[in-house]
């Protein structure tokens, strides 16, 4: 699995400035020499969660790449986003979700936030001092947003919050929780029943249990947010009273989604590159098991992929950073780019034979990473129901196109350094 710095495909320069062309051989280099020795150390102790990596990140200003330089951000774009995930993760998915997650709850405060709030946290992100999660998933509820039993109660000039959230991103290292609560009676329409809290980690009544690790992404934490009655004050709450479904929803389909290709694709990376390598060194009837055509039609088949979900994922974040409508492509980016490196993972392990039920080999920690891939923003039926609505014309909501104003990151000139 390449470890160096490596320039971006020719299918990729129409969404590449010369800028993001840099950027790609920083992400590279930063691999290299930061993520690649630690990645064995993150398997090998699967109950640690990893913050050095995380420092280094923030120190090079990565949680804040989609922040305008008003608030110490990069205000780099979705693209930029992109580049950093997938190449972070073609080295350890681990290492890209940490990065990945905390860029989510930024986005919502970058479109729902007030111009206080922004001066109040985005700072604390762009230089690493406070990293986010966003916190909607629930116990029994799991993913269904119309679901959600936490419930924020008015006292006085604060709001009291009080249930549980699971499969947290970043749980463990951030310092302050997007936190999606009910705040209406029961038979309000979810669209204006649910509302959008910041609540800091050290409020009385939030706990958060002890790190348990997952089937892959060891080193991320994705863990369980219990909140007793915990007080947050009225300006922590982020857009308008009831106004928390669209926060979710928008910051799902922007960043989760997008995110989320971005850490596929760099998974399905290092399975083609681990298997070619792997077939090539692999001697066979006077040459290498490359040579043999069943073979070879099978890695044909896993670069056809890699080249689609590639170019899927940087198309859907161009037309994001252009402020084109582009819901359907960010679903379908995310879609796609799980089931394809899953299917190449799965031939991979075919492909390697016993070799690939090796503990310590690394094609296991890829197929057990891209699992992860799946469930957040929506199962594979969640963005299949979503494409049908573009199919059908009942796709009402446009967030791409509703929050362009925000998302528009294109640089005047596009060959600029």
């Amino acid at each position: 699995m390449p470890a160096t710095p490596t320039t971006p495909p020719p299918a990729l320069r129409p969404y590449l400035t010369a800028r993001h062309e840099l950027l790609w051989q920083e992400a590279d280099a930063f691999a290299a020499e930061h993520v690649a020795p630690r990645a064995a150390r993150m398997e090998a102790a699967p109950g640690r969660v990893e913050r050095k990596v995380a420092d280094l990140m923030a120190a090079r200003g990565w949680f804040a790449v989609t922040v305008p330089p008003a608030f110490g951000g990069l205000g780099a774009g979705h693209v930029a986003k992109t580049i950093l995930i997938h190449r972070i993760a073609r080295v350890s998915a681990a290492a890209a979700a940490i990065l990945q997650a905390t860029l989510i709850p930024v986005g919502a405060l970058l479109h729902f936030a007030t111009a206080e709030q922004k001066v109040r946290w985005l700072p604390g992100a762009a230089d690493g001092s406070l990293l986010l999660s966003i916190a909607v998933t629930e116990p029994t509820a799991g993913g269904h947003i119309g679901g959600i039993e936490t419930t924020a109660e008015r006292a006085g000039d604060h709001w009291v919050i009080t249930g549980s959230k699971v499969h947290i991103g970043n749980s463990h290292l951030a310092g302050a929780h997007l936190v999606i609560a009910r705040t209406a009676e029961a038979g309000v329409r979810t669209s204006q029943a649910l509302t959008a809290f910041m609540v800091e980690s050290d409020r009385h009544g939030l706990s958060i249990t002890d790190h348990r690790p997952g089937l892959g992404l060891h080193g991320f934490s994705a863990g369980r947010l219990d909140l007793d009655h915990v007080r947050v004050p009225e300006n922590n709450v982020v857009g308008r009273i009831g106004q928390g479904l669209s926060v979710a929803q928008s910051s799902s389909i922007l960043y989760g989604r997008p995110n989320l290709a971005a850490v596929s694709l760099g998974i399905h990376e290092a399975v083609v590159a681990t298997t070619t390598a792997r077939l090539k060194a692999r001697p066979r009837y006077r040459g290498a098991l490359s040579d043999l055509p069943v073979l070879r039609d099978r890695i044909g088949a896993m670069e056809a992929r890699l080249r689609a979900g590639r170019i899927l994922a940087y198309q859907s974040v161009h037309l994001l950073d252009q402020g084109l409508s582009c819901d359907p492509d960010l679903i379908n980016a995310k879609y796609l780019g799980h089931q394809w490196a899953m299917t190449s993972a799965q031939d991979a392990m075919e492909l390697h034979g016993a070799q690939a039920l090796d503990g310590d080999y690394v094609l296991q920690r890829l197929w057990r990473d891209i699992q992860h891939t799946y469930p957040p923003a929506g199962t594979g039926e969640i963005q299949r129901i979503r494409l049908a609505d573009a199919a059908l014309g009942e796709d009402h909501i446009q967030w791409s196109e509703r929050l362009a104003a925000e998302t528009v990151w294109a640089h005047p000139d596009p060959t600029a350094a």
